[in-house]
């Protein structure tokens, strides 16, 4: 379970700007899509902009998706916690499918007069089977805002009983085995990871600082 989710706000999209309601971005339209980064990254990318990418799985371009799902996985392997997605507005122009590996046009779709390259869902070629799209101009995409991550209340309710009945049950072994320690525990948050903890308040070192 996740213990951290990404949400966004309901809204209506400004006229002409479509949220992804049909499957195939049709050409010339403008989409809402998200763009999975750091908070550094983020930053720099408010800053100067987005840049096109040295290479990819559709070779350069600026890799996005209408699925904030997809977006939020970003980058793969990275701490939950400094993560951010960045919301933009896409005017695609005219779309490529690039539907199957080894595709003769995955890398040189550009080449052929296309500015965007979509990789439909669960056609085989991204692990997490949701859709993928390649901007090959960056001056396309404008920027909205910035989606941070909140904490899972169905994982945070989790945490919180796991950290009373273990403290309990610690507590029980203390007084047990070891009756001159006295153990207690307060909850808290860790900085780095924004993740709850128990926060021990006793003399021996073996006490558990988290869980």
């Amino acid at each position: 379970m996740r213990r951290l989710q990404w949400t966004e706000a309901d809204f209506d999209p400004p006229t002409g700007i479509l949220r992804l309601l049909t499957l195939l971005p049709a050409d010339k339209r403008t989409y809402i899509m998200y763009h999975g980064t750091t908070q550094s990254r983020a930053q720099s990318i408010l800053a100067n902009g987005f840049r096109q990418s040295q290479g990819g799985m559709l070779g350069p371009g600026v890799y996005l998706s209408r699925d904030l799902e997809k977006a939020s996985r970003y980058p793969i392997g990275h701490p939950e916690w400094d993560k951010v997605v960045i919301k933009v507005k896409v005017n695609v122009g005219r779309v490529k499918v690039i539907n199957r590996k080894n595709h003769p046009l995955q890398i040189t779709w550009h080449y052929y007069g296309y500015d965007t390259a979509w990789v439909p869902p669960n056609c085989g070629m991204v692990n997490s089977g949701l859709e993928e799209n390649c901007v090959w101009d960056p001056r396309r995409i404008e920027i909205i805002q910035l989606i941070r991550p909140t904490v899972n209340p169905v994982q945070l309710v989790f945490q919180i009983l796991h950290i009373v009945t273990r403290s309990w049950g610690l507590s029980l072994h203390q007084r047990s085995t070891r009756p001159k320690y006295d153990f207690s525990c307060r909850l808290g948050i860790h900085p780095p990871s924004r993740a709850l903890v128990c926060l021990p308040i006793c003399k021996p070192p073996q006490c558990l600082t988290r869980f």
